[in-house]
């Protein structure tokens, strides 16, 4: 496996195992990031996956002790050449498949028909060509549970907000550039909403507070307003 490595500051390593982000880079995160998590290290206090990158943070005490006559950042690189090598570097790191309800338009959806505006094409087109994407998860961030999602049709790729929302719902799905994604949480935002979805992204008194995870499949299937009450209710 093909990686490089940096320092940052004087307790985390970043992985760089690319330089674009794209499906064959997202796998090797997703690989690297597997490894890590069922290879448990005393020294390990945190592995944060991106798009290219994954970042490790340890205490450089604990390496030391392992480590003895090398420092801390020596001592991590060693040790992830060590990991990162031999069978376990040439295995594959495979996703869920999780279907994502939305309720697209109207109240819930309130950009949808300028999106289709922006586009020239009816807001059924949008629907359609939204719900019947293959879309990856890339990472987790901004906030807690929110997927960075690839796979969006370009033809629906649309500019954020000139003015963001300074109060997005939770569960509103949006669209910005090239990138689609779900609000987990109540936050301000600039994307442009066009369907919500009932189901709960992020629940921080569960063992795995986010829903999704890096390297999970999304598929969004179009619900209606009355079936969006039912599983609201529901969950």
């Amino acid at each position: 496996m093909n990686y490089s490595l940096r320092p940052l500051g004087d307790s985390a390593v970043v992985i760089q195992l690319g330089n674009a982000i794209e499906t064959g880079t997202h796998e090797k995160v997703k690989l690297v990031t597997s490894i890590l998590e069922e290879t448990p290290q005393e020294w390990l206090v945190d592995i944060i996956p991106a798009f290219t990158t994954v970042t490790l943070y340890y205490d450089p005490m604990l390496v030391l002790q392992e480590r003895e006559g090398q420092l801390p950042y020596e001592g991590v690189c060693s040790l992830l050449a060590e990991l990162l090598t031999g069978d376990a570097a040439h295995t594959s790191a495979s996703g869920r498949v999780v279907e994502i309800p939305v309720c697209y338009g109207g109240e819930y959806g309130p950009d949808l028909e300028e999106v289709a505006a922006y586009h020239g094409i009816s807001a059924d087109e949008v629907i359609s060509k939204h719900a019947s994407g293959d879309y990856l998860v890339y990472m987790i961030g901004f906030a807690p549970g929110f997927p960075y999602v690839g796979g969006l049709d370009p033809e629906l790729a649309t500019p954020r907000k000139k003015s963001p929302r300074m109060k997005i719902p939770a569960g509103a799905v949006g669209i910005a550039g090239d990138q689609t994604g779900v609000y987990p949480i109540e936050t301000p935002g600039g994307w442009q909403l066009i369907g919500r979805t009932p189901l709960s992204l992020f629940q921080p008194d569960e063992e795995t507070p986010s829903l999704l995870q890096a390297g999970d499949r999304i598929k969004f299937v179009s619900i209606s307003e009355d079936e969006f009450k039912e599983m609201e209710g529901k969950a």
